[in-house]
């Protein structure tokens, strides 16, 4: 039985998981590089908007991906 924090959890995430994930492919790659793009047009170097912590995990996410699929950006 999920508890009633987990339920807001699976709510709110369905309503995330097509623009917060870990890509994959270079499609889902490309699209969080758009979603970072617009982030970054709407925060700036606002740390204290509240998209600020999203736009750091989608910087996150691209980074990975870039360390795995992207070799002429590794070391």
């Amino acid at each position: 039985m999920m508890t009633t924090n987990l339920n807001q959890t699976l709510t709110a995430w369905l309503n995330l998981s097509d623009n917060l994930f870990v890509p994959h492919t270079e499609a889902e790659y490309q699209k969080l590089v758009t979603i970072l793009d617009e982030l970054i047009d709407v925060v700036g170097e606002d740390e204290s908007h509240p998209l600020a912590s999203l736009m750091e995990v989608i910087g996150v996410l691209i980074e990975n991906y870039e360390d795995q699929y992207v070799p002429e950006l590794r070391g």
